[in-house]
Formats: C-alpha cells, sequence, structure tokens
C-alpha cells in the first residue's frame, strides 16, 4: 500500500449574496459553510490566495469589477474559487448608499440595526475620555433605555445625545455608532449633513476604520477622520471655530484644520471624504470645496487606505485628551444631530 499523505477535506467554496443598495450598487456578502473558514477574496479578477484580502464585511460594489473568493479551514484543503461579475455601469457623482434616519412614527426610534451596531463602556476605546457609551436600549447604569443617548427623532434625524444622568456628578453618557461588520466600502465620495454641539468638552467625530482592524489592530488598519470638533473656546482654536480632518496609519499622522470666516459648527454643514487609490480629500458643504489633500508622497508612514474597506463611526465623545473635561460651562444634555450619511460613486 502506498504510505504518501492522507489529504484533508476541502473547504466549502464561498457563496456569493447580494443585496440590493441604490442605483444599481450592490452589497456584496461571502459565505462558507464549513465551520470556522476563513474566506479571501479580490476584486480585480485575480485568483485570491490566503495572502489576499480577508472577508470581514459586507462590502459595497458600485463599480465594474469582479469578485473572486475561496474559503480555507484548518485540516482542510482550500476550496473552489467562487467567482462573480458586476456591470453596474453607474455614473459618477451617483449616490449608491444612504442612511437617511428615516422615521415614520411619532417616537423616538433605533437606529437602524442592519446598519448600526455600537461601541459600548466607559472610555472603551481610548483618549482618556470620560463618557459611558450606551447602545440602544441597554440598562446598565448609567446607561438608561429611557433616555437614549441615540435615536431616530420623529424629526427625521439622528440624534447623539451625551447626557449628565445627575448634575453635579462626573458621570457622563454618550454614545458610539458603527457599521463594523455590517457595511463597509472603498472608494467613493462620503458625506454626512450635522449638526454639531459647542460646548466645553464636547468631541464629536465622523470617521472610519479598516475592517482588518480585528486581525492587524490600529493604526495598521488605517483611520480617516472626516471631521473631527471642539469648541470654539477652546484655547487651541485661537478664537477660530474649525472642523479638522485627519488620516492615520502606522507612522503616518496627518491633519488640517478649516476654519472659513463665519463658520459655526453648530449650524447645519456637510462634511465629506473623497477617497480615490492613493489620494484621500475632504471638504466642508460642497466637493469642490476640498480643504485638506492627502496622498502617499505628503505624508511619512505606511498609506493603509488603499488595502481594503472600511467601515463608518459616528460618536460625541465627552472630554478626552483633545477637548479637556467639562466645566461649568458645558451644557448637558448636548447632541450631535445628523440628517443623513450617504456614499456617492467617484
Amino acid at each position: 500500500m502506498d504510505g504518501g499523505p492522507v489529504q484533508g477535506p476541502q473547504a466549502a467554496a464561498p457563496t456569493i449574496t447580494t443585496t440590493a443598495a441604490q442605483n444599481g450598487a450592490v452589497v456584496v456578502s461571502l459565505a462558507s459553510t464549513t465551520s470556522g473558514a476563513t474566506i479571501y477574496y479580490s476584486l480585480d479578477g485575480s485568483t485570491p490566495s490566503a495572502s489576499s484580502l480577508q472577508y470581514l464585511a459586507p462590502f459595497l460594489v458600485a463599480s465594474n469589477q469582479t469578485v473572486k473568493a475561496i474559503a480555507t479551514a484548518s485540516g482542510d484543503s482550500a476550496s473552489s474559487v467562487a467567482s462573480q461579475s458586476f456591470a453596474p455601469n453607474i455614473p459618477s457623482g451617483t449616490l449608491v448608499w444612504s442612511d437617511e434616519f428615516s422615521n415614520s412614527t411619532s417616537a423616538n426610534a433605533q437606529p437602524n440595526p442592519l446598519v448600526w451596531t455600537y461601541d459600548t463602556g466607559t472610555d472603551c476605546c481610548g483618549n482618556n475620555e470620560l463618557e459611558t457609551y450606551c447602545a440602544w436600549g441597554s440598562a446598565t447604569s448609567p446607561c438608561n433605555p429611557a433616555s437614549p443617548n441615540a435615536y431616530l427623532g420623529a424629526d427625521g434625524y439622528l440624534h447623539i445625545v451625551a447626557q449628565q444622568p445627575t448634575a453635579g456628578t462626573a458621570v457622563y453618557t454618550s454614545a458610539r455608532l458603527k457599521t463594523e461588520g455590517l457595511f463597509s466600502f472603498q472608494y467613493g465620495r462620503i458625506e454626512a449633513r450635522m449638526m454639531l454641539p459647542e460646548s466645553q468638552g464636547m468631541w464629536p467625530a465622523f470617521w472610519l476604520l479598516g475592517n482588518n482592524i480585528t486581525t492587524i489592530s490600529w493604526p495598521a488598519c488605517g483611520e480617516l477622520d472626516v471631521m473631527e470638533h471642539i469648541d470654539g473656546s477652546n484655547p487651541e482654536n485661537e478664537g477660530f471655530d474649525w472642523v479638522q480632518g485627519s488620516v492615520h496609519g502606522t507612522g503616518l499622522n496627518g491633519g488640517v484644520q478649516n476654519h472659513p470666516a463665519g463658520f459655526s459648527a453648530a449650524a447645519w454643514h456637510i462634511y465629506g471624504m473623497i477617497w480615490t487609490k492613493g489620494q484621500i480629500q475632504y471638504y466642508l458643504d460642497n466637493p469642490a470645496n476640498v480643504y485638506a489633500t492627502f496622498t502617499p508622497s505628503t505624508q511619512a508612514g505606511t498609506w493603509p487606505f488603499d488595502t481594503g474597506p472600511e467601515f463608518v463611526i459616528l460618536n460625541l465623545a465627552v472630554g478626552g485628551d483633545w477637548p479637556g473635561s467639562p466645566n461649568a460651562t458645558t451644557v448637558f444634555p448636548s447632541q450631535m444631530v445628523v440628517d443623513y450619511v450617504r456614499v456617492y460613486t467617484n
């Protein structure tokens, strides 16, 4: 008898499923019936391998491309290749995904759980922040489901509310919503229309992190800060009201402050990012109004933004290294109000 090696079973090839987004775009999900399988995929028609992009969350497809995927599992040989081509032929500047934060009821409603999940806990995510982040419906003190920190109002806006449950204490609650594991995209134009709180210690942000944060951690995963804001009275602001757009990666840190004449973050503004291969641009109110451009040649360090999709985060921090702590002038509750988040082709 031949005493050669015994070949293990073959992992099940991934299934490629789609959910309609907008105007011909789809959100693609990959899955394998093999328990514990890891899925790798490509978007350029090449045959994927264990060195290809790892599938970690559904991702937007809004351009002509071919998705190919394999599954691997311990003790199994790699699966056959699953493949699906997409040719939506969507013009540049087309809306392809959005959350309009609609609410058809007369009561506060839950943000769409098919799109948004939450980071939770006290100083859950660094920066020496002071708030406890609360998920929808959380009854774990100091969170209170009767007074949610994130909700869809009857006015059709998303409200992210920083609260001080008991006046005079240093206990604060707020919310940090994210699309991690539910929705992600790479390349395109993303924007949100928002009104921001103007109060000492408030730190609203609209930003993205790479799906691969679960495998390579931060900052290697890449961070794209479309908007961060601290109160105009902060000494660092030098009398101006401003927002900042930033990029972060391994050894890579770039940020540009934007303080146009007459700007007030308390008014409605659109905060946006144009993401193309090898370039990140940030704009205020209009895509033509670009105030910051970052490329690998302008930034030291490792450029991570052509590696794979990123997910979206909306949060309102209280305190922390940048804004400092609330004081006697701080208004509670303070809120970040979001009209929509939209993604366009470019």
